[in-house]
């Protein structure tokens, strides 16, 4: 489940607009002698939620913990409201009239809590289904955290937990050695493991198997050591869980901020690029060798799913393009071909799917099925690198692992570098991958054919 940072600005300014606009219009006298008002009733407003954390991104047990808070904040903030007819302004209202427009502002703020859960709601529902998860180990915390999982508004399934000891509990699902093959075998979408019922060499166990099968853990921690460098704790109720797999994309403002980016990005080169080199290099193919100016090939993207990337076509057409990647002295490749591969320009469709969204412009390259399937069985944490979209570019090719892999080294360390990439993502991380790029592009590249 991602945490949504975007959401609590949004309601703050919208509260705050709210409650001006009624005081403007209903005690219009208290804006008219200088800004004094506008002050009081703001940072009144800022100091009361703060003190109750009433804009808190941790997640609440259940919805009447969430409506208290509400009371609480009308309450207290109604003592600011109205004490302000005390110390400032005119006294030219009636204790009634009061009331009222203060009942006015409850009520807007209470419409605009109930369509904003309803929005969430009916949007969480549209885009994915609950979230499967199980539970490794038990404790007392287990039963907080339930409460979590059986609140529909967090997307979650609890499907039930693994102990060692035996339980008559109609979620038990059996011993924690039995919970390695049933994570696998099932559809299972996180983990969480409450880490004081397993040992060390079980936890660095559990990680390693989701990691290697496209599972999210999430640790409920005690003092055993295992971290990781993208380590985060989020709350679920009072009990701390550590996300060993956190990523600045996981925040819904950084995912505008790159998809806004890529769309623009994108559209530049498709409406400045693309629209008069197509044209032109259809016509060199014309000369160079038969075939389509377009070559399309089935990969791997966002969360495993398959996708048809383009490229200009740069080989002649043949029965294994789809199994082989493209090597040193090639004899598929045409002589526009390693024109076209040596300076990078056959990659530049590619910008199409960036703007359809399949790709962003800075990511892990996506690869080929064939290698997928062989890579997520012998190298670590492979299938990692699918938790975010596949980039034209990506930190890895500008450290000099892109093309053909050699070495098992080759893609032990792309993938390493594509982990961290999603570890440490910024937007100047991705302007500084775009420059580098270029500069490779234009003083060329070894492993460029």
């Amino acid at each position: 489940m991602k945490k949504s940072y975007f959401g609590i600005p949004l309601s703050l300014l919208i509260h705050l607009v709210a409650i001006n606009a009624t005081l403007y219009y209903f005690t219009a006298e208290t804006y008219r002698y200088g800004i004094t008002g506008v002050i009081y009733y703001n940072l009144g407003w800022l100091f009361v939620t703060h003190s109750i954390k009433f804009y808190s991104r941790a997640k609440r047990k259940a919805s009447t913990s969430k409506t208290f808070n509400f009371l609480r904040v009308f309450v207290l903030y109604g003592l600011v409201f109205f004490s302000s007819f005390t110390f400032l302004g005119p006294k030219t209202y009636s204790i009634v009239y009061l009331f009222s427009v203060y009942g006015f502002i409850c009520l807007q703020l209470s419409v605009f809590k109930i369509f904003f859960y309803w929005i969430k709601k009916i949007y969480y529902s549209s885009i994915s289904k609950p979230n499967k998860v199980v539970v490794v180990g038990w404790d007392k915390n287990l039963k907080k955290v339930r409460a979590i999982f059986d609140n529909k508004d967090h997307n979650f399934e609890y499907v039930g937990f693994f102990d060692n000891k035996i339980s008559k509990s109609p979620t038990y699902l059996g011993s924690i050695e039995r919970c390695y093959k049933y994570i696998f075998e099932n559809d299972i979408t996180e983990v969480f493991c409450i880490a004081s019922q397993l040992t060390k060499n079980e936890i660095k166990e559990l990680i390693r198997i989701t990691d290697n099968t496209f599972k999210h853990i999430k640790i409920i921690p005690d003092n055993k050591e295992f971290f990781t460098r993208a380590m985060s704790v989020e709350l679920y109720g009072n009990v701390p869980v550590l996300d060993l797999r956190a990523s600045p994309l996981e925040l819904e403002y950084a995912n505008l901020v790159k998809r806004g980016f890529d769309i623009f990005f994108s559209s530049l080169v498709i409406v400045f690029i693309l629209s008069w080199l197509s044209p032109l290099i259809y016509i060199l193919q014309k000369f160079d060798s038969p075939g389509p100016v377009f070559f399309t090939q089935s990969r791997h993207g966002l969360n495993k799913k398959t996708f048809l990337c383009y490229k200009y076509r740069s080989m002649t057409r043949s029965n294994d393009c789809d199994t082989l990647m493209a090597c040193k002295n090639d004899m598929r490749v045409t002589k526009l071909g390693r024109i076209l591969r040596r300076t990078s320009i056959d990659e530049l469709p590619q910008f199409i799917n960036v703007f359809l969204g399949h790709m962003s412009v800075v990511g892990p390259r996506p690869h080929m099925h064939l290698h997928t399937e062989k890579y997520q069985n012998s190298v670590d944490k492979y299938l990692v690198r699918h938790f975010l979209k596949p980039g034209i570019t990506g930190l890895a090719q500008i450290k000099g692992y892109r093309g053909e892999i050699i070495e098992q080294s080759d893609i032990i360390n792309r993938v390493r570098y594509d982990i961290f990439y999603m570890e440490k993502w910024s937007l100047k991380l991705d302007l500084s991958i775009i420059y580098y790029t270029v500069y490779n592009a234009i003083k060329g590249e070894e492993k460029a054919y």
